[in-house]
């Protein structure tokens, strides 16, 4: 089993959504009103100077389809430039 962790910008959360669902997951812990700062997007601080939150959207699946989320996410960084999205992936030892 592979955990996915996918950081992104609230404005983009249906999308993400979109994606999982495309490739057949749809269980999923939403993590909102998640702050941070990247390397190339703005920070999401939820202030006046930095406004803006992201979300993180976790999943633990088959290695497959992880290794799909991982590819539409790159897919979507391409596609989205900075916007805010940043996906990591490790493995998970045991589930219970």
């Amino acid at each position: 089993m592979k955990a996915v962790l996918i950081v992104h910008n609230a404005a983009i959360d249906s999308d993400v959504n979109e994606t999982l669902e495309s490739i057949g997951i749809n269980c999923y812990t939403k993590f909102t009103n998640t702050l941070g700062k990247g390397k190339i997007s703005e920070p999401h601080l939820n202030t006046d100077v930095w406004p803006g939150i992201n979300y993180g959207t976790f999943v633990v699946t088959e290695q497959a389809k992880a290794e799909e989320v991982m590819a539409n996410v790159r897919r979507m960084r391409e596609k989205l430039g900075t916007e805010g999205l940043k996906a990591f992936m490790w493995e998970i030892e045991d589930v219970t």
